[in-house]
């Protein structure tokens, strides 16, 4: 029975990789893959190489980050660890074999040998409880290698957004650039007819290179979120000339339901599981302590013994450790503050995942009803007074400064209505998380194309 129980246990490489691609599928609708140096690994690499060949969406980056990333790829390999953990607690201590054997040093007498082999006893009757607590940590474990790859998920399809937004806000800033560019140009002309003063054509100039510095500045922060979302999807070399496709989603026209968000990040979040399953396995672990505090090391075996010219004698052994001092008080100690250390543990993710789905929730509605109040109100009323102060410039009711600021309040406007619409769906990546789910994705409304900003014709001041 012990050689049976001793060579049942193995590793299986694939054990619990299976359980957290299932888990990441569930909640994404996304695979991840452990990469493990096979075949089938190059496999992957022509899928990824698929996925960044057309234009990349957020799915997609989703999923080329959970079979691409380094960080997470790492993580996957502590189910390794917690694996070998669990077979090796599911192991018999091995058998002792010790031996003698007494030549005499004289012709008289003969030789002496005695052989002994031990095992320790206590180990077969604490063997299925050893097994529970190992496999609890193992299961807490890919609890949390599972969370890991959702909170990447999160983080890339934020880190997506960032780039969709950035990429959109850089074609409006040249935009801005060009009328800036050709409305200073006109001043010029103006300047060089005598139509105009030199503050009009300074004023036009500065605009012209106040628009150069932003467009340099959104830019280098286009640059800077796309490497951002290059590390989350583990990408170098070629592969990083990747493209998007589509513009950033505007918000819906009304939100999905958000009822019950608390009750939903409870039951399925996956540290919260996983922190439920560590305060069981150390509770387990404390009965196993506390049921063998007055049974020291107990070892039994069989030995045989042969005097020089006696006869041969063989029968069992028993060795006890004796808990006089050592009764596993400290070690019992140590695991009840743990198992308090760990249902506090529990409490604190349950409050803190109920208060940070509330602030959430709250953002998200916030920010969508904002980008609608952009979309249906503030957009509309910039655009009407940029048209009207071009009409009484030309008419020369306002002057050029009038114009510009009518101008630039229009483009920054469209730059807080982008900056919102994107706020909005990285709120709702973070959202998706704090749940541990995705969440319904409601039909979002009519795009608004952003108002080509017009340049000063300077009519009337011609004519003059």
């Amino acid at each position: 029975m012990v050689l049976l129980l001793g060579g049942c246990a193995s590793v299986q490489k694939e054990r619990g990789h299976m359980e957290v691609a299932a888990l990441v599928e569930e909640r994404t609708g996304l695979k991840t893959r452990w990469n493990q140096g096979t075949p089938e690994d190059a496999q992957v690499q022509q899928h990824l190489d698929a996925l960044l060949a057309g234009g990349l969406t957020s799915d997609h980056a989703v999923e080329v980050a959970l079979l691409n990333n380094p960080a997470l790829q790492g993580t996957y390999e502590e189910l390794g660890v917690s694996q070998a953990d669990m077979v090796q607690a599911g192991l018999l201590t091995n058998p002792s074999f010790d031996g003698s054997i007494g030549f005499p040093l004289s012709s008289e007498g003969g030789i002496e040998h005695e052989f002994s082999i031990v095992q320790s006893f206590v180990d077969l009757f604490t063997l299925p409880l050893r097994k529970r607590v190992a496999k609890e940590q193992f299961l807490a474990d890919t609890l949390r290698v599972a969370h890991e790859a959702l909170v990447t998920t999160a983080e890339v399809r934020q880190t997506f957004t960032e780039v969709q937004a950035r990429q959109q806000l850089v074609a409006l800033r040249r935009e801005v650039l060009q009328a800036a560019d050709a409305a200073a140009d006109l001043s010029q002309r103006q300047r060089a007819a005598g139509n105009i003063t030199v503050l009009a054509l300074a004023t036009e100039q500065a605009a012209l290179e106040q628009a150069r510095l932003e467009l340099a500045q959104d830019e280098l922060a286009l640059v800077e979120a796309r490497e951002h979302l290059n590390r989350l999807m583990g990408l170098y070399g070629p592969r990083v000339a990747w493209t998007l496709t589509g513009k950033l989603p505007e918000v819906p026209a009304s939100e999905a339901s958000l009822e019950r968000l608390e009750t939903r990040a409870i039951e399925q979040r996956l540290d919260i599981d996983a922190a439920r399953k560590q305060v069981s396995l150390l509770w387990n672990a404390l009965e196993l302590a506390r049921s063998t505090r007055f049974f020291g090391r107990v070892e039994v075996g069989v030995h045989t013994h042969q005097d020089a010219n006696g006869p041969r004698l063989l029968g069992p052994t028993l060795s006890l450790e004796l808990p006089i001092f050592d009764q596993r008080q400290a070690l019992i100690a140590k695991l009840e503050a743990q198992h308090r250390q760990g249902e506090d543990r529990l409490m604190e993710l349950a409050v803190n995942a109920r208060s940070e789905v509330r602030a959430a929730r709250a953002k998200l509605v916030t920010l969508r009803n904002m980008a609608e109040r952009y979309q249906k109100v503030v957009l509309p009323l910039r655009t009407t007074i940029l048209d009207e102060s071009q009409r009484q410039y030309n008419a020369m009711q306002i002057g050029l400064p009038a114009l510009l600021l009518a101008r630039r309040e229009q483009v920054e406007a469209w730059r807080a209505y982008l900056e919102t619409v994107r706020d909005y769906w990285m709120a709702r990546a973070d959202l998706e998380r704090l749940v541990g789910g995705r969440l319904p994705v409601p039909v979002s409304a009519p795009s608004p194309e952003p108002t080509p900003t017009p340049e000063p014709t300077h009519e009337h001041h011609e004519a003059h």
